[in-house]
């Protein structure tokens, strides 16, 4: 059975940056996390698909409208890379 949640530390090493840094995200609200005592614990759920997270419609939503503006503005670009 996978765990729900990653600690600093296990979050820290899957994202290659330091524990420190794993803090300074949650202190800054990039990282959404839960203190139980004296540890942090973040949920799987509230990252991103490559970290365990869920793909949501919204999310689904929010990636397909990205590719679409990504083409409207580099789809000349885009063609011509794929070319070479």
């Amino acid at each position: 059975m996978e765990a729900e949640f990653f600690t600093i530390t296990e979050l820290a090493k899957a994202l290659g940056i330091s524990r420190v840094a794993v803090f300074k995200r949650i202190k800054a609200m990039q990282i959404k996390a839960q203190k139980i005592g004296r540890r942090y614990v973040i949920k799987k759920a509230d990252l991103p698909m490559e970290f365990g997270g869920e793909l949501t419609e919204e999310k689904k939503q929010m990636i397909a409208k990205a590719v679409r503006k990504t083409v409207q503005e580099y789809g000349e670009a885009l063609r011509l890379l794929g070319k070479e």
